[in-house]
């Protein structure tokens, strides 16, 4: 098994076994989605979506395959999970595109010039799960302002990740997020629970969440939670232009 597969088997139990209450973030996201598109004229057109950091799907797809869209595009990073995304969101009723790429980047070019979505039309709907906690936070504040630029008057962000709680070092957040993994997710594989650690340790940088509000509050959004985990990380901020 190389290096990928065994990060994607530890990723895969993550979500089968709900260690990061993937389900009910997944309900949250359908909901207010849902909340948006009953709050739009009746005569408006059906919304285009980009998904960054799109992974495999695999819990994205059931609702994706029942969204009246105009164009569904996932971006990702890793090119392996690109045709998994595409397997299982499968034969849908409107264009799907996928790209190799890279968020930030996305953000900070100007619309069309990745092949994401045609120039002609902005994002009406920007999602984002577990992605953008690997910028710094000068590059989160970075992308904040650029993809305001990018979405469409009364689009909706919707931003899934892990917070930190305010106040709360990146060294305090590391230690606590590791205790969980080693105590409370026994469903893992002593190897999983070390990638799992050794991941977070090198490579995320989760927000804290009150200057992370604040920050897009400056950058032209206006913010509210969605919804909140049971273990002050993950939570679903929704954002809209101001």
């Amino acid at each position: 098994m190389d290096f990928f597969e065994r990060q994607w088997a530890s990723y895969r139990a993550i979500v089968e076994h709900d260690l990061m209450e993937h389900r009910a973030v997944a309900e949250a996201t359908s909901a207010a989605i849902q909340a948006w598109l009953n709050a739009r004229p009746a005569a408006a057109p059906p919304p285009h979506l980009l998904d960054l950091g799109c992974g495999d799907l695999a819990l994205l797809a059931p609702l994706l395959q029942q969204l009246p869209l105009a164009s569904y595009t996932g971006l990702d990073l890793t090119a392996a999970v690109l045709p998994l995304a595409q397997q299982a969101l499968g034969n849908v009723p409107y264009p799907s595109h996928w790209i190799e790429g890279d968020l930030l980047a996305w953000a900070t070019q100007e619309a069309g010039d990745d092949g994401s979505e045609p120039s002609a039309h902005a994002v009406d709907i920007l999602h984002s799960a577990f992605a953008i906690h690997h910028l710094t936070d000068q590059d989160k504040a970075s992308f904040l302002q650029a993809a305001r630029r990018r979405i469409a008057p009364g689009g909706l962000f919707l931003w899934i990740d892990v917070f930190r709680q305010p106040g709360e070092s990146r060294e305090a957040y590391v230690a606590r997020y590791s205790r969980r993994i080693t105590t409370l997710w026994p469903q893992l594989t002593a190897e999983q629970q070390e990638h799992v650690i050794s991941h977070l340790s090198s490579h995320d940088i989760p927000a804290d969440r009150q200057a992370i509000a604040a920050a897009a509050e400056a950058a032209g959004w206006q913010w509210h939670w969605g919804w909140q985990g049971a273990h002050q990380a993950e939570a679903l901020a929704v954002l809209t232009p101001v």
